[in-house]
């Protein structure tokens, strides 16, 4: 398939993107979803975050991990379209680029790059480091990758963007930048060898410069225009958003669907299926609450079984039960038309499984996520249900998953009042069960 940039946005058009994001605290297989979904799509784009994202794919028997570059690019007649809202480090994504290409992956031919996209230099990630240092035991969990910095400069007006990369004086302009930078750190006892990280960096700003950039807002709103099926994916996931997340335990950017509209240039009425991810329970890596965490034996058994660890980070990640009140909230802030639930297959062997369906907050039973989430002690109410023995792994219909599991999604599809497409049984691309046809 062949896809032309020329921009034909005006055209009246019933087309809608539909969006793909995380419900939880990120890790919650998007990246396997989008891969499997993208086969109904022409374009996959991503919408916000950064290297701190990992959406982990595995198929025929080899896992492949991207960051920054959208899951649908091992489809050779997709469009995969990095938005405005992504912010973008050149040495993480010429690793990316060139273990794609090491595949085969012609990533030159159906990537494409917003021009306002903005760039993560060096000295956001040194900036990083240090302010997470100087925090001490009040650390938020930052993966380190300059991401809050490079928000930061955003929003205060004084960040470099794709498109700069096209100007004749762009080392004059990361060079001012970079000075406003070092000032900065010169507040922090922390020692720096910015020479060291200069190369990698000037070696990935080539390697972007030799792919296609665009005005993606003129790109995608013509690509609807002309009847092509554009699949938004989230990183991260919704209780890492910056306004709506465990605060300040969040990430810089919008994770919600109204980051889909910002981070890619749509009209919120352009927007159609919401497809919610979550795990069959819950995780979180690095600092902040997570009223159902299971620091014992169970916990670790389900951070073993489900391989638990972060796949950007390497870090342990934290485990626990399904947490329903968090779930309808981001149900509510997204509104999800529809769930798909993974790594079902790790709760196998649990004689019971717990859900929280209410929290102990200040004295009171309640069933929403309260304002202050860090600081007040929060208790989970459980109901428990039966659990299964039997190996999902090698399930390969929906008719053929034990009684206890349906009874399972049957609980959490009327407690969240969705139903749940789509389960998944394993890692592998094939892991993957529809439970109807998914809905456009």
């Amino acid at each position: 398939m062949c896809f032309s940039l020329k921009l034909t946005p005006f055209i009246f058009s019933t087309m809608k993107a539909d969006v793909l994001l995380g419900l939880q605290w990120g890790d919650e297989g998007k990246g396997k979803v989008v891969d499997v979904l993208t086969p109904r799509y022409d374009v996959i784009a991503r919408f916000q975050g950064g290297p701190n994202a990992g959406h982990t794919l595995e198929f025929e028997g080899i896992k492949h991990v991207l960051h920054t570059i959208p899951s649908g690019i091992f489809h050779s007649t997709k469009a995969n379209v990095i938005g405005n809202g992504v912010v973008i480090d050149p040495v993480v994504f010429k690793k990316e680029i060139d273990a794609l290409l090491n595949l085969g992956v012609d990533v030159k031919k159906n990537l494409f790059i917003s021009r306002k996209a903005h760039l993560i230099l060096p000295t956001h990630r040194l900036l990083d480091a240090a302010s997470e240092a100087s925090k001490g035991t009040a650390k938020i969990g930052s993966t380190l990758k300059g991401i809050g910095p490079t928000y930061m400069d955003k929003t205060g007006r004084n960040g470099l963007r794709i498109g700069d990369l096209e100007h004749a004086d762009f080392k004059s302009l990361y060079a001012t930048l970079v000075a406003k930078h070092k000032e900065l750190l010169g507040h922090y006892n922390y020692e720096y060898n910015l020479s060291e990280l200069e190369p990698a960096f000037f070696e990935g700003v080539e390697a972007i410069k030799q792919l296609t950039l665009i005005d993606s807002e003129y790109v995608l709103n013509s690509y609807l225009a002309n009847n092509k099926a554009i699949l938004a994916e989230g990183a991260q996931g919704s209780l890492l958003d910056i306004d709506f997340g465990s605060y300040p335990f969040v990430t810089s950017s919008h994770t919600v669907t109204a980051g889909t509209c910002i981070g890619l240039g749509l009209a919120p009425g352009k927007i159609g299926e919401v497809y919610g991810i979550f795990k069959a329970y819950c995780t979180r890596v690095g600092s902040g609450p997570f009223p159902t965490e299971l620091e014992d034996s169970t916990g670790e058994t389900l951070r073993k079984n489900g391989n638990e660890f972060g796949s950007t980070t390497g870090r342990p990640r934290r485990c626990g039960w399904l947490d329903l009140p968090a779930l309808k909230y981001a149900i509510m802030l997204n509104g999800v038309t529809q769930l798909i639930m993974m790594k079902s297959d790790v709760l196998s062997g649990f004689d019971t499984i717990k859900v929280c369906t209410h929290y102990m907050y200040k004295g009171k039973k309640i069933e929403h996520v309260p304002y202050d989430v860090v600081n007040e002690k929060i208790d989970p109410i459980y109901d428990e249900l039966p659990g299964w023995k039997e190996d999902l792994m090698k399930v390969s219909d929906f008719d053929q998953l034990p009684a206890a599991l349906m009874q399972y999604v049957d609980y959490i599809e009327q407690a969240t009042g969705l139903p749940i497409t789509i389960i998944s049984v394993g890692p592998d691309r094939k892991q993957t069960l529809m439970r109807k046809e998914v809905a456009f």
